[in-house]
Order: C-alpha cells, then structure tokens, then sequence
C-alpha cells in the first residue's frame, strides 16, 4: 500500500462548496476565501455561486502553484518514511487488510483535513510541517479503512448509519493513533493530551470517546472494540 501526495483542484472545489452548503461550515474557510464571497454563500443562485467559488479557487492554485507543488514534494519524502510501517501496523492492529493499494492524498490551500467515507482519497492543508502532518494523514486514512470494515458482512448485519459509523470511525482513528504503543511511535513528539485529544472539533463525541477509552485499552481485539462502540454509541 502507498500514499500518493497530488494537486487536484477539482476534487477539492468540490469539498469546499460541499462544506459551503452548509451555514455552520463557513467559519472553517474564514482567512483562505474572502468573506465578501462567503457572504454571497446564499444570495447567490447557485450556478452563479459555483462560478464566482471557482474562478476564486482557480486563481489562488494559479498563482501559488509552484509553492503547492513544492508542498507535495516535501510531504511525499517525508510520509515515504513512515509508509510502509503505518499500513502494515493497522492490518496488524485492525485484523483487516486495506481496501485499496493506492490512496490518494490531495494536498489543497483551502481544507485541513477531510477523510472519505470507504473510499481511496483523502485531502490534507498544505501549510504544516511535514513530519508534523503524519499523524492528522494517518488519521483520515483511518476513517476510510474503518467505513471498509463496516462493509464486511460480520459488521454490514448490524446496518448502521453512515452518521454512527462516522463516529465510531473518527474514535477508532483517535484511539488506534493515540492508544496504540505500534503507532504512538510514529509520532514521538506528541503530548499525552494530544495522543487521544478531548479537544477536537466534534465535541458530540466527547461522552462516547471517554467511555471507549478503557475498554479500547483493554480490548481483546480491535472486532470486540468495534461491537463494543456499536452498543455504547448512539
């Protein structure tokens, strides 16, 4: 399995007006797109929206390409150094092999960090450290490799939403990245309050994260994790 670090404009567009839809996402774009054209988020008619959206979005990769460019680079010499080690400690962690032999990392001027739900692409900002970006990266490929154990049919009975799933794939990720001694290692650097963190973006998710924390630490495997979070989780 690798990690391929790529420049795809369109893909991230697409993210970014995604998120736009959806008033309570704005404030995440405030600083990297005009907030005289995210004011326009719902004046506007929507084909008029997604011309002025693009035309902004084109013009910053169009002037900062080279930078983005250089960006890439920089993340794909330093991810190389982890990668191999990080794929085969989750199969080896998780029980289950990856989905796909190839992920595909979008590095983009607009989005932090965005995971897809079971498929191969992921998008990470382009302005962090590139030792410093490994474990958020490893973070959202885990949210994919999650949502592809829900495919299987021991865990495809239990029918659950993709909103459960989301969050049982976001505490896996946390707990696999932070609880695990095999990755904790991977990122040395890091605090005990930044390995399994309780100050994130979805505080909905505070409760259910505490209460799995023991029980992952003392799982008898990462399947007995998983049903367990089913039960707890709501």
């Amino acid at each position: 399995m690798k990690v391929i670090f790529t420049i795809d404009h369109d893909h991230d567009f697409a993210i970014i007006y995604e998120l736009l839809k959806r008033d309570k996402n704005q404030e995440r774009f405030a600083g990297k797109i005009s907030s005289s054209l995210l004011k326009k988020t719902s004046s506007l008619k929507r084909e008029e929206f997604i011309k002025e959206l693009k035309k902004y979005t084109q013009k910053k990769y169009g002037s900062s390409s080279q930078f983005l460019e250089k960006t890439v680079r920089l993340y794909q010499l330093s991810w190389d150094e982890i990668n191999e080690e990080f794929f085969s400690k989750t199969e080896e962690i998780t029980g289950f092999s990856w989905k796909y032999n190839e992920y595909f990392c979008v590095v983009s001027f607009f989005n932090k960090g965005i995971s897809n739900w079971g498929g191969d692409k992921i998008i990470r900002g382009w302005n962090e450290n590139p030792y410093l970006m490994w474990k958020i990266t490893a973070h959202e490929l885990l949210i994919s490799h999650i949502f592809c154990i829900f495919e299987k049919k021991e865990f495809a009975k239990y029918n659950l939403s993709s909103d459960k799933k989301w969050k049982i794939a976001e505490i896996s990720a946390f707990a696999i990245c932070g609880l695990e001694k095999k990755m904790i290692k991977l990122w040395p650097w890091t605090t005990e309050e930044e390995r399994y963190p309780l100050n994130h973006n979805y505080p909905h998710i505070y409760e259910s994260q505490k209460k799995l924390k023991t029980f992952y630490k003392n799982k008898k495997d990462f399947k007995s994790f998983l049903k367990k979070a089913i039960k707890e989780i709501p």
